[in-house]
Parts: C-alpha cells; structure tokens; sequence
C-alpha cells in the first residue's frame, strides 16, 4: 500500500504534504483521516481501517501482560486522528513532533500498510545502523525460497573438474 521515500518540508503551522502517491492510495480506501502516533523515533501514520486492525491484534494480546500494557499505553495514548485537508495536507500535532525531533523538514517514508514521518538527521542514523545489521537480519529471516526445477539435479559446474575430491582410502 505505502511505498517509497520522500522529502518534505513542514508549513511554520505544523502541516505535513502527504506524498500524492500516498493520497491516491488513502483515496481509494476511502480514508480522509489519518490515525498519528509515535513509534520509535518516528511519527507513524495509520488510515483508519489498518488503525483498527493493529487495535484488536493489541486487543487480542494478554491484556495483562506487562510489555503489551507498555506497548499498547504508549502507541494508544499518544494517537491522534489527523484530518487530511483539501490541499492534501495534515496538521502533525506539536508534541508528537518534538517527540520525534521533527522540526522544518522531514523524510516521509512508506512502510507497507502505514507512513512514517523522519527528521532527516534521525532516519540517516537509522540508515546507517540498518545497513550494519542487515546482513544479520537477513540471515534470520526465512526466505520463501522458489521450488526446484523439475528435471536431474545441477551439475557441479566446472570449479569441480578443478578441484577434484579426494578419494577414500579402500
């Protein structure tokens, strides 16, 4: 749903461009508001159908666990709907801003069902120690791997007819 990075700058009365392609994609979910909360270092942006769906997985959770009460007391106390206005703009409330250190211009990037709005500063760190750690994440996630061609097994190319395996010992 939400793809790509994009470069903007915030009006001095806190307003925020939507990227159009992002528009186009609330559009066609019938969304004219945006559901804003802070997650991580970051503002996090939610139409409300998905906003909805993240509440009852937090619901669903063990409601007296105490990480879920932690995760869902700071994601739902600072939550704010955020009306989209005509020239496709929304009002980033003030505090949620200095929270996330966002001040004139701002990284709005897509993250699949929601948008996350960036102080440039902040998702440059967050790049940085992302590339360090990604070799590691990659490892430990489990690819959906393409089924096997039908047909005799590949063959061991000629790196083995250069190297040749010892033979046992009989």
């Amino acid at each position: 749903m939400f793809k790509g990075t994009y470069h903007h700058r915030i009006d001095p009365k806190g307003r925020l461009p939507v990227p159009s392609a992002f528009r186009h994609a609330l559009a066609d979910k019938g969304a004219g508001t945006l559901v804003v909360t802070l997650l991580d270092q970051c503002l996090a942006a939610w139409p409300p159908t998905e906003w909805a769906r993240l509440e009852a997985q937090l619901a669903a959770l063990p409601a007296f666990s105490k990480p879920v009460k932690a995760l869902t007391r700071l994601l739902v106390s600072r939550a704010t709907d955020c009306a989209i206005d005509v020239q496709g703009r929304i009002r980033l409330p003030p505090l949620l801003r200095q929270a996330a250190g966002i001040e004139r211009d701002a990284v709005v990037i897509g993250v699949l069902n929601r948008f996350e709005v960036w102080s440039p500063e902040t998702w440059s760190s967050f790049l940085h120690e992302s590339e360090r750690l990604l070799d590691d994440v990659a490892l430990d996630v489990q690819w959906p791997l393409p089924p096997s061609p039908p047909g005799p097994a590949p063959s061991a190319g000629p790196s083995a007819a250069r190297h040749p395996q010892a033979k046992p010992n009989r």
